[in-house]
């Protein structure tokens, strides 16, 4: 795991980090432990919701947006994303004027790929492997032309690297899109909105008043605020299971993810429904689109009083729920 490369280099001198300055930690998420770092030296910077909270309980300085200077050296804790460790390991070398920079990764999560890379555009002073991954600390890196750069997809959206869906319009979204009701109407959400595809079809219905995109990864939702252009749009950064609005809806949409990582977690579905249900007035409506395998049909009797198929395609289904059973503030 992280923290045992981390640990391990710094106990036994293989890396040793700058006595004086600042510390930036990049994308750790709530499972990192940070505990070999100096925590009043350490700011983190985290972009999803519920692990921006979990660092700031903690005590840490936690910021949402990529700090570009004044850091002494850098953590780069590599996501899945190629494309966003890339712009990561950019904003590192930036922010610490091209200082010392570290990066750790899982074998599965392309370290090795990025190491190669490394090789070639850096000054490599050492690798430590432990664990099924490794850990690397770098200086002098030519990597401006790692830098984030926006993707314009067909119909005029932007994404940008390691959000969801950041190559193209995921296949549920657009079943779903395409198979929304026409009376979606009143005050709704769109419970893990992403970089908005959703939103903007849910705001074709005249009768909505209100639309909030609940969203999680703030860059995501960064990326809907230039996707969508409508008066009636509220963008707010937050844990779509934990979410209570001040005022019930009347409907809510969603395509919930179900994986953590690698694996697959249908419980992530089965908690959206859960919020969903927690959300809606006594008369709301929950719409949502989910793979054919995934086991949500049992969660929605439980919170609903109706439940209906809405037949989808071959890889999804397309599910509803109306009236929840448990309308709680």
């Amino acid at each position: 795991m992280f923290h045992t490369r981390l640990s391990l280099a710094l106990r036994d001198g293989a890396v040793s980090l700058p006595q004086d300055g600042r510390l930036l930690v990049i994308g750790p998420s709530a499972q990192h432990d940070l505990s070999a770092l100096p925590t009043d030296r350490v700011t983190i910077y985290s972009r999803i919701f519920h692990e921006h909270a979990h660092w700031t309980s903690r005590g840490y300085d936690t910021v949402s947006t990529l700090p570009d200077i004044g850091f002494a050296a850098a953590l780069v804790c590599a996501p899945r994303s190629k494309p966003l460790a890339q712009a990561w390991v950019a904003a590192a070398t930036k922010a610490t004027d091209g200082g010392q920079v570290l990066l750790d990764g899982q074998k599965t999560d392309g370290i090795d790929s990025l190491l190669k890379t490394i090789r070639k555009k850096a000054d490599l002073l050492g690798t430590l492997s432990k664990a099924h991954g490794k850990l690397v600390w770098f200086d002098k890196a030519d990597v401006a032309d790692w830098a984030t750069t926006d993707t314009q997809l067909d119909g005029g959206f932007t994404t940008r690297p390691g959000v969801f869906s950041a190559d193209g319009i995921d296949k549920g979204s657009a079943v779903l899109a395409a198979a929304m009701p026409d009376d979606i109407d009143g005050r709704v959400a769109d419970l893990g909105a992403g970089w908005g595809f959703l939103s903007q079809h849910i705001l074709q219905r005249s009768g909505v008043t209100s639309l909030d995109l609940i969203e999680a990864d703030l860059v995501a939702l960064d990326c809907a605020k230039l996707n969508i252009d409508d008066a009636r749009a509220n963008f707010v950064w937050g844990d779509a299971t934990q979410f209570r609005p001040p005022q019930l809806y009347d409907v809510v949409i969603s395509n919930p993810p179900f994986h953590t990582g690698r694996a697959g977690n249908p419980e992530l579905g089965r908690a959206f429904i859960r919020a969903a249900a927690a959300m809606l007035a006594p008369s709301g409506r929950f719409v949502m689109v989910a793979n054919r395998h995934l086991p949500y049909e049992d969660t929605l009797a439980e919170q609903f009083n109706v439940v209906e198929d809405l037949d989808g395609t071959p890889g999804f289904k397309l599910l509803s729920g109306v009236k929840p059973r448990r309308t709680r503030r």
